[in-house]
């Protein structure tokens, strides 16, 4: 299992796999996976398979992560789509640890646990488009699945369970002046009614704290005004990024906020809010006994997308996501396979 896991995760380096455009890592996959002897189920670029037996009688556990990249950032010292193995047992390559590892060790587990009968369904899904939370990834997948009673998320976690994770929320705002002469007592300053925001942005407190993810925080990011030196602007945009907790689903968020502030604000979208799974999950109660550590993720991922209870879990480590000269250890593949086995063989959840 572990050298096929390496030969797939070589095979996905080396084949560009940008958000929105995968497709040519989902035919690979889709190839190797029909070989083995799978039916392979696809919807644009998302693949999944279906263990043998299923009963509708039975819950449905999902294994989950995604087959899309960023792009390379700057700094690269090696050709990111060259997969190198190295002396020291690192596998360098873009997406290795984002999330390619986690892609091959749950696939890897799947063939275990589905090779023989499990108190629940077994769906592994392979999707595309989570770097940029597109909808035609996961969701558009899910469309097409059972109702799932509890989904394992493979990403960089150090195979350390997050049980919540922090949602995202991005207004676009726009405080609204007059014109006029900056030499002339004339005109309402746009910036001057910003500014007024922004530091509310900048310092309230919504008062529910997360015990995993703490406080909502609030940055203003982007801020945009003035035309040319002696006009006094009348328009002042400005991008407030918000990361969330479990208290605070994103449309209650919005319109708290909306009763605070003095500008126009437009969210960009609802979809991404904070995720939390009780700790006396199955799963999450079986982790602790194994010693392993439940924590609290700030980054982003496809869990935000899920209705149902998840853990995020997976091989590598996420400061090495997005970054020059990305890489995963070779052993944090084995290790994960292994364990990603122990954590769920007859494991039994509700439905």
């Amino acid at each position: 299992m572990y050298y096929d896991a390496i030969d797939l995760l070589k095979g996905m380096i080396s084949r560009p796999s940008f958000s929105r455009e995968e497709g040519e890592t989902a035919d690979f996959l889709k190839q190797s996976w029909e070989k083995a002897g799978y039916k392979v189920n696809r919807k644009g670029n998302n693949l999944w398979l279906i263990a043998p037996g299923f009963d509708l009688d039975k819950p449905t556990l999902l294994l989950n992560s995604h087959i899309d990249t960023v792009k390379p950032a700057s700094g690269w010292t090696k050709d990111p789509f060259n997969p190198e193995e190295t002396e020291d047992e690192r596998l360098y390559g873009l997406g290795s640890n984002d999330a390619g590892a986690s892609v091959v060790s749950l696939y890897e587990a799947f063939r275990v646990l589905s090779g023989k009968e499990q108190p629940y369904n077994l769906i592994f899904l392979a999707s595309c488009e989570e770097e940029v939370s597109g909808k035609n990834g996961l969701e558009s997948a899910l469309a097409d699945l059972p109702p799932i009673a509890f989904a394992v998320v493979g990403e960089p976690t150090g195979m350390q369970p997050a049980v919540a994770e922090k949602g995202l929320m991005v207004l676009d705002c726009v405080s609204t002046g007059k014109a006029g002469h900056a030499a002339r007592n004339e005109g309402i300053n746009a910036i001057t009614l910003a500014m007024k925001d922004i530091e509310w942005f900048n310092t309230y407190q919504f008062p529910e704290k997360s015990d995993f993810l703490g406080p909502v925080k609030m940055s203003v990011t982007i801020i945009h005004a003035g035309t040319q030196h002696n006009v006094v602007p009348d328009r002042c945009e400005f991008t407030v990024d918000i990361r969330t907790n479990e208290f605070y689903p994103n449309e209650k968020l919005f319109e708290l906020i909306k009763s605070q502030v003095g500008c126009e604000i437009k969210a960009r979208s609802f979809r991404l809010n904070s995720t939390r799974t009780d700790l006396q999950h199955p799963f999450v109660r079986r982790a602790v006994m194994m010693g392993k550590e439940p924590f609290g993720s700030p980054t982003l991922s496809d869990q935000a997308l899920m209705h149902f209870p998840s853990v995020k879990i997976g091989p590598g480590n996420s400061a090495r996501s997005h970054a020059a000269d990305e890489y995963i250890g070779l052993m944090e593949i084995r290790e994960a396979i292994d364990m990603y086995i122990k954590l769920l063989d007859q494991l039994t959840i509700d439905n």
